[in-house]
C-alpha cells in the first residue's frame, strides 16, 4: 500500500514549493548560461570556417575593378553635369517666356 502524506499547514506546502522552483530556477539559469556560451562558442567557430572560404583577388583584379568603378563614376558625373545645364536652360527659357 502506498503512504499519503497530508499537511495540515500550507506554509509548510508553500516552503517546500517554493524551495523546490529555487533549486529548479538555479540549474534553469547555470543551464541557460552554458546555453548561451555554447552558441557563442560555435558562432565563432563558424566565422572562422567561413573565413577560410574567402578567396581574396589578386593585385591586378583590385587595380582593374578600381579603375573600372572610377570610370563609370566619371561618366555618371558629367551625364549629371550635362542633364543639370540642360534642365537649367530649359527652366530659364520657360521662365523667360512668362
Amino acid at each position: 500500500m502506498e503512504e499519503t502524506k497530508v499537511v495540515d499547514n500550507k506554509s509548510e506546502q508553500t516552503k517546500s514549493s517554493s524551495a523546490k522552483k529555487n533549486k529548479k530556477s538555479k540549474n534553469g539559469l547555470l543551464g541557460k548560461i552554458g546555453a548561451v556560451i555554447t552558441k557563442i562558442g560555435d558562432f565563432f567557430t563558424g566565422v572562422k570556417a567561413e573565413f577560410g572560404k574567402i578567396i581574396w583577388p589578386t593585385k591586378d583584379d583590385v587595380i582593374k575593378q578600381t579603375t573600372a568603378v572610377v570610370a563609370v563614376s566619371i561618366i555618371c558625373c558629367a551625364l549629371i553635369a550635362v542633364l543639370d545645364y540642360v534642365f537649367e536652360y530649359g527652366m530659364n527659357f520657360i521662365t523667360s517666356i512668362f
